[in-house]
Parts: C-alpha cells; sequence; structure tokens
C-alpha cells in the first residue's frame, strides 16, 4: 500500500494542511485508490509546509508548501510515484540540504513516524532507553546522565544530572516528575513539535527520571494555547497505559511510574519553575522564594524533578545510545544537542537540531537564509521576549551556554528572531519592559513596579525629554530589576534593554541627530 504523509503539527495546519487531507482523501476515494494517509509530526522546515510526502520502497519524496488547489495536479502529474518534474517536487525528503545537515538525536523521529503509532515507535529505536534503563540502578542511570552533560534546555542551563541526584538523595515517601511544557517564547515551537510530532519519546524520557529518582508519578504542564499538542499527548498517554508503558509496573519490571497533563491558562510567568508548581496546586501563578529548592520541596511539598520538554525528551538516546555517545557532540560545557528555532523575519524558518558550536552568523546567513525580506539583518533576539539583541558584529559568538553569558546574552529555549534594518530598537527595548508590566505576577516590587517606570522613562527618552539622565535612570532601574527580582521574568528583562542600547544607541538619538548621523 502506498502511505501519503501529511502534517498534523500545528503549524502545518495553521496553513492548510487539513484541508490538503481532505481533498487528498476525496480524490483516492473517488479513484478507488489503495492510498493510507498518516498525519505525521512536521519535519521543521516551516516555509514548505504543508509538506506532503509519498512513501516508495522505504523512501519518502517530498512536495511543499502543498495547498488543497495545489492536490489535483499534483495527482494528474504522478506524485504518487514519487520522483516527478514539478515546481512543488522536493526530491528524496533526507536529501533535502536543510534536513540532510542536521544532527538529528531528540527529533530523529520527529516527522517520520506517525506520533499515535507506539508500533512505528518501537520500529525506529524507541524504547531502548528505558529497557535498558530497567537493567540499571537509579544511581547508575543518574550517573549516565551526569556523564553525558546534558543541561536544562529551557532556561540556564542547569546540569540535569545534579538535579536528579539531589531528588534521588532527597527523603520523601512521594516524588514527582514534572515536565515544563509551558512554551511561552516568541519565537519557540521545539516543545510542541515534540508533543505533537513524537510523544511517546517525551513519556520514555519522564519515565527514565521517575526510575532514576524513585518518582512514581509525573505530570506534563503545558499552556492552553496548545490544544493539538495537549490531545496527541493524552492520546499517547492512553496507548502507553495500555501498552504496559506506564502503570504499576512499567513493562513489566515491578516500578511503577504513570503521568497526566495538566493544562495552564497562559500565564508567561508560569513557565518560571515555582510559579508553575502554584498553578499545578490550584494556587496562584506566583513566584515562590527559594530556598526551598524544587527538588527538595516542590509539587505538594514533595521532592520534584521540573525539567523541560527538550531535557527530558533527550534522555532515551542517552540512554539507549551511551553517555559517550551524547557527550561526543558539542563544545565546552555545552554537550549534546540543542534545538534552534528560527522565526521572524528569515527566509528559511523552522527547526535545526545541530551540536553546540555554530556561529551566530552561520545559523541565521547560512542556516536561516538571511531575512525573508531581502533587506540586511540588523538584530537577532536569542532566547525569547527576555533575551539580548545581538548585532551583525557579533555573530561570531559561538552558540554554546558559556558564549552567549560571556557577552551579556543567553541562550534560553533556542528561539532565534531575525530583524532587517527596518526594526526601530527603541520600540523593541519598550515592549519588553511592556511584555513583563503585562506578564508580571507581582510577587516582587522590582518586576511588578520596574517595567512600567521603565515604559514611562522610554516614552521620555523617544520625546527626546532629558534623553541623557534618562539613559542613565534607565540603566540604574535594569540594575535594580536585574539584581532584585525573585525570578527570571523581572531578572532577565533588562537583557533585551540594555543590549538595545548598547549595540544600537542610534536608534534612541533624536529622530533629527538620528538622520544626521545616518
Amino acid at each position: 500500500m502506498t502511505r501519503v504523509f501529511i502534517p498534523q503539527d500545528a503549524a502545518a495546519l495553521s496553513v492548510g494542511a487539513d484541508q490538503v487531507a481532505l481533498r487528498m482523501q476525496a480524490l483516492f476515494d473517488d479513484r478507488d485508490l489503495d492510498v493510507e494517509i498518516v498525519r505525521n509530526g512536521s519535519r521543521g522546515m516551516h516555509w514548505l509546509e504543508p509538506l506532503v510526502e509519498v512513501e516508495i520502497d522505504a523512501q519518502r519524496f517530498a512536495f511543499g508548501p502543498v495547498s488543497d488547489a495545489d492536490v489535483s495536479e499534483l495527482f494528474e502529474a504522478g506524485f504518487l510515484d514519487g520522483e516527478i518534474e514539478h515546481p512543488l517536487a522536493l526530491g528524496l525528503t533526507s536529501e533535502i540540504p536543510y534536513l540532510k545537515n542536521q544532527t538529528r538525536l531528540t527529533y530523529e523521529r520527529c516527522g517520520l513516524i506517525d506520533p499515535h503509532s507506539l508500533k512505528d515507535y518501537r520500529a525506529n529505536g524507541g524504547m531502548e532507553g528505558l529497557e535498558r534503563a530497567l537493567t540499571m540502578s537509579p544511581e547508575e542511570i543518574v550517573s549516565e546522565v551526569t556523564e553525558s552533560g546534558l543541561r536544562g534546555r529551557g532556561g540556564a542551563g542547569f546540569p540535569t544530572g545534579i538535579k536528579w541526584n539531589t531528588v534521588l538523595k532527597a527523603d520523601g515517601d512521594q516524588k514527582y516528575i514534572v515536565c515544563n511544557a509551558d512554551e511561552g517564547d516568541s519565537g519557540t515551537f521545539a516543545d510542541r513539535m515534540i508533543m505533537e510530532g513524537d510523544p511517546f519519546v517525551l513519556i520514555e524520557g519522564m519515565a527514565i527520571a521517575g526510575l532514576a529518582t524513585g518518582a512514581t508519578r509525573g505530570y506534563l504542564y503545558t499552556r492552553s494555547e496548545y490544544p493539538h499538542a495537549i490531545d496527541v499527548m493524552r492520546e499517547a498517554i492512553d496507548i502507553a497505559r495500555v501498552a504496559g508503558l506506564l502503570g504499576k509496573s512499567v513493562l513489566g519490571s515491578g516500578k511503577a511510574f504513570d503521568m497526566e497533563v495538566r493544562m495552564g491558562a497562559g500565564a508567561y510567568v508560569c513557565g518560571e519553575e515555582t510559579s508553575m508548581l502554584n498553578s499545578m496546586e490550584g494556587k496562584r501563578g506566583i513566584v515562590r522564594a527559594k530556598p526551598p529548592l524544587p527538588a527538595l520541596e516542590g509539587f505538594l511539598g514533595r521532592p520534584t524533578v521540573v525539567n523541560n520538554v527538550l531535557s527530558l525528551a533527550s534522555v532515551p538516546a542517552i540512554l539507549a545510545k551511551g553517555a559517550a555517545f551524547y557527550k561526543d557532540f558539542g563544545t565546552g560545557r555545552s554537550r549534546g544537542t540543542i534545538a534552534i528555532q528560527l522565526a521572524g523575519n528569515v527566509k528559511y524558518s523552522g527547526l535545526y537540531e545541530t551540536a553546540f558550536g555554530l556561529t551566530l552568523g552561520e545559523i541565521v546567513n547560512d542556516i536561516g537564509g538571511g531575512t525573508l525580506s531581502g533587506r540586511p539583518v540588523k538584530a537577532v533576539q536569542v532566547g525569547g521576549p527576555l533575551g539580548a539583541y545581538f548585532p551583525v558584529e557579533l555573530f561570531d559568538t559561538v552558540f554554546d551556554y558559556e558564549a552567549f553569558a560571556a557577552r551579556d546574552g543567553l541562550i534560553g529555549h533556542a528561539g532565534i528572531v531575525v530583524f532587517d534594518d527596518t526594526v526601530d530598537m527603541l520600540k523593541q527595548a519598550r515592549f519588553a519592559m511592556e511584555f513583563c508590566a503585562v506578564e508580571s505576577c507581582g510577587k516582587c516590587t522590582p518586576c511588578r513596579i520596574g517595567p512600567v517606570r521603565g515604559m514611562e522613562v522610554l516614552d521620555k527618552i523617544a520625546r527626546d525629554e532629558n534623553r541623557d539622565s534618562q539613559i542613565e535612570l534607565l540603566h540604574s532601574l535594569c540594575d535594580t530589576m536585574k539584581f532584585g527580582s525573585l525570578c527570571a521574568l523581572g531578572g532577565f528583562t533588562p537583557y533585551p534593554v540594555v543590549s538595545a542600547l548598547t549595540h544600537f544607541p542610534q536608534d534612541f538619538r533624536p529622530t533629527g541627530n538620528q538622520q544626521a548621523a545616518e
């Protein structure tokens, strides 16, 4: 039987993937053709969505971007035969340079398998990590993850093994694994792609974390804006439970681990781990003071591992292939691969998984293809709405945690938003303050009051009211927020503001002076 793959990923759905699938199914039914349509995840090449693939002799031929209006023409051109001459024909999917040049460890199955098929998952290397973990002691699992060099993929890059070891050694009759899937950063979609395209890898990673730390219960906390991801994850959990992957005896081992999905209400601050835990407990999503750390007193006051989706989804490959294999990728203290997300004014938007070590310029220009508008790149923001803006002069920065920190930046969730030379960086700085003001939980004064004052100061700078003294005041305000806020929301808001001031001072001059300078 011929199989045709049409993504059910939200990115593909937003540009008409469902309409393409319906049109194709109607066409196949009318002609009584024995063709199966598989709704897979996205390959991460968003400029080609909806990407349609035809499988012939275990090879996949790609066509895209396909609209429902293209379906009849593609059929008449013989697209079911795979390799044809057509403007939408892209050849073998695996040979598309953007995909071929990646190092896919975490995303090796994303877009390849039916996300609802545990059989597909197993046939493509799934479960090998969990099966090995079941032959190991908790200490051995933690040691393997520690040795791999895996660090948190959602924020500051804290070593995953250290966090797991803390929970393993903590006293508690009940321990928890919490997956932070509250992916709220602008320009990020890596977590959603995993949940929608390869949900079993996340389930497997959480089960391994449970075995490693003695936790028997897991929760996946995600945002209400991700309805498709929530549906896929809940169905996958049900399938896993029936298959014995979850429950009182994981794969017949006698060791228990089960999990469920919890849905948040879309508050950005609930991406911070303690706010998320409050939300999960039915409380207002506000930051908790630390200590105590969640690893010691987390969900319901019990020892809790809180990891990002990509941290947990990387664990099965580490257990299956060994710490040395994973650690062999990367540079410095940044080991393994990173799922870079390219968005904004960029020619080739999408997800690109590669080993740490490329420069920012290679990522934006060589992989991303520069701006979609064709104008010069002016700035890129790395790490979400609270990430620093980097000018072209810093494009030699190596993509790893320490290199970015050395230049007053942060990788965060590895989202990169590209801007061309028409962007006004004063407005971008003001947006950062406005964003913080809207999303602040209000627990601490620097984050509650600081961004409101920041907007006022930036508005005065825009009106050229005592510009020099206002810029000095803005720097002082940013220092107060950076060092006085309880969590990263207020603490990181100064990054985009100060970087805009530092690297693009011309945008903070009066219009007349700016024109004279140009």
